[in-house]
């Protein structure tokens, strides 16, 4: 059962999304909720860090306030500020990258590559590249426009969120990763071959494929596995 069908409060029964438990090396237990697309929400110890938020895979009115929300960049399925008001509460801390933060009328944590932030005591975020390489895709994500990916650290557990991006060098350098999402659509991510070589190169204990499909190319997730067997434990969750 997810966290999130365990919280009314004192309104109408919350949705029930999927979800994962992850046992952090603190020994806390994680709760990893999976909306869609690139919108998930971290839970540890009744502290809940949304990530790229957006209306069309959740209803936000239902779920627990945010302490954190972080958004990687401003394109519409990462970015949607009538989810952000929804879930802000009194001491929400809000995350993003410097286009996105242009659009807030409220202070904001902006992070660029290579930042890093403490939001909240024993939460630890690390901006990481997000950025396109590939010839004839680079306008979609230009590495000049700063977009992000954020490492988020609580309880000890590595979580590297990549936002859109592709395996450029600034992705494959990163580690000691205990749970990694990695965008797989075309053309403006990952290929199956990109996200395996990604996935070699820092070597998750656990890699949620995530941003996959929702274009005119198909991705081929059984491949991706097959792939990455061996390597990594893959997890296929609802997240196109």
């Amino acid at each position: 059962m997810s966290i999130f069908s365990l919280f009314g409060f004192g309104k109408k029964q919350a949705p029930s999304y999927p979800s994962d438990t992850i046992k952090a090396p603190s020994g806390a237990e994680i709760t990893v909720s999976f909306f869609g697309h690139a919108s998930i929400c971290i839970a540890a110890a009744d502290r809940y860090i949304y990530v790229d938020p957006v209306g069309e895979y959740a209803d936000y009115h239902s779920l627990p306030g945010a302490d954190i929300i972080m958004i990687t960049h401003s394109h519409y399925d990462h970015f949607d500020m009538e989810a952000v008001e929804s879930l802000r509460k009194s001491g929400t801390v809000v995350i993003c990258d410097k286009t996105t933060a242009e659009a807030f009328e409220f202070d904001c944590i902006t992070m660029t590559p290579g930042a890093v932030s403490e939001p909240m005591s024993g939460i630890t975020v690390e901006a990481v590249p997000a950025y396109n390489i590939t010839d004839g895709h680079l306008q979609f994500h230009p590495a000049a426009r700063e977009d992000c990916g954020y490492i988020i650290t609580v309880e000890g557990l590595r979580i590297y969120v990549a936002g859109d991006t592709e395996n450029n060098d600034d992705v494959k350098a990163q580690r000691n990763i205990d749970v990694a999402f990695l965008p797989v659509n075309q053309p403006y991510t990952m290929t199956v071959e990109q996200a395996a070589d990604v996935v070699r190169a820092i070597r998750p204990r656990i890699f949620y494929p995530y941003h996959y499909g929702g274009t005119d190319t198909p991705t081929d997730i059984l491949r991706l596995e097959r792939e990455t067997e061996g390597i990594t434990e893959v997890r296929i969750r609802p997240l196109e």
